[in-house]
């Protein structure tokens, strides 16, 4: 029978059973076991038993089918995060976390609103994390998500390895429907690219330690090229000299503070008119919105490949910041 009747098989099976077990014959797995023995020199019977114990989840197909930076508008996006009581458990967690916020600030020139902002949009400080198996997840995506099977394969390899390296159970760790993890939601590459031992104590702990969350959120920023002291982002408003269509949100900077001046874009910053910039529309409650992103904002996005994702993270941070210095007065 070949792969293509196999994948159909497979296909079937989806719609017509919400769990099943991985398949270790079929060619796509076989093929994936053989990658790991060979190249990570990987133990065939452990990685064997642990695919046995994986379960393809057709929820997962669905939730990741639908998520809400490609579903919803800005105007339903943002009242997610932008509520009253975010921002207060935003601000008590800063109160709560201050000394270790600002000396991994301090370090590596990521602000505390934005740290505070992603942990608040990822997982509001702690209560969100997910409640799947991320063995399952991973599996599920990698086995029966033909659209991004080769990414999740990739997340599954990086699993894997991380699970061997960590000592961990790996039906211990417990995610979302993507398989991001901890209190960041890192993807396990993240994990073991950008996670950090923040507190010396020998773990890279984003389960767990706080210190060692923020630390590590920072550094995936850091790393991923953010400028210590520029602004993010400017709301701004089309002057009549604009007479370009309604501009599409791309996650990259394609123009600079002056030729948008030129355009007619008209918005306040201190940034040099070299500057790169990138005018964003977003449907807002009241109408279109029109913001200009710099570097740092797209820095955010590859956090979230969603210019949605990066605003809510930025406004969130900043009205945490607000309540915290109003709370100090």
């Amino acid at each position: 029978m070949t792969f293509r009747r196999l994948a159909g098989l497979a296909v079937l099976l989806f719609l017509a059973t919400p769990t099943w077990a991985v398949d270790l014959d079929r060619p796509d797995v076989q093929a994936f076991i053989k990658t790991m023995v060979r190249e990570h020199n990987y133990d065939r019977d452990r990685l064997q038993d642990i695919l046995g114990q994986a379960e393809i989840k057709r929820s997962i197909i669905d939730m990741i089918s639908k998520p809400a930076e490609k579903t919803l508008s800005w105007a339903e996006y943002r009242p997610i995060f932008m509520t009253r009581e975010r921002i207060d458990a935003g601000a008590a967690f800063w109160q709560e976390h201050r000394e270790a916020l600002e000396g991994v600030s301090s370090e590596t020139g990521v602000p505390v609103a934005i740290i505070v902002g992603i942990i608040g949009v990822e997982t509001y400080f702690g209560r969100i994390t997910g409640g799947h198996r991320v063995l399952d997840a991973l599996a599920t995506l990698a086995f029966a998500y033909p659209p991004r099977a080769k990414f999740f394969r990739g997340e599954l390899e990086q699993f894997l390895l991380l699970v061997r390296e960590e000592q961990m159970q790996a039906t211990d760790a417990i995610g979302s429907y993507a398989g991001a993890m901890g209190r960041p939601q890192f993807m396990p590459s993240s994990y073991r690219a950008y996670a950090v031992d923040s507190t010396g104590d020998g773990k890279r702990d984003i389960w767990n330690n706080w210190t060692d969350v923020a630390g590590s959120i920072a550094n995936y920023i850091l790393k991923h090229g953010w400028t210590p002291g520029e602004e993010v982002v400017v709301q701004a408003t089309l002057s009549h000299m604009w007479q370009g269509p309604t501009p599409e949100n791309v996650l990259r900077p394609q123009d600079t503070i002056a030729s948008l001046s030129g355009q007619g874009v008209m918005f306040s910053t201190d940034m040099p008119a070299e500057a790169p910039g990138q005018l964003l529309t977003l449907e807002g409650r009241h109408g279109p919105e029109y913001w200009v992103g710099f570097h740092n904002f797209f820095v955010i996005t590859r956090y979230n490949r969603s210019a949605m994702y990066a605003l809510a993270v930025y406004q969130l941070g900043q009205e945490i910041a607000l309540k915290v210095r109003a709370d100090a007065s």
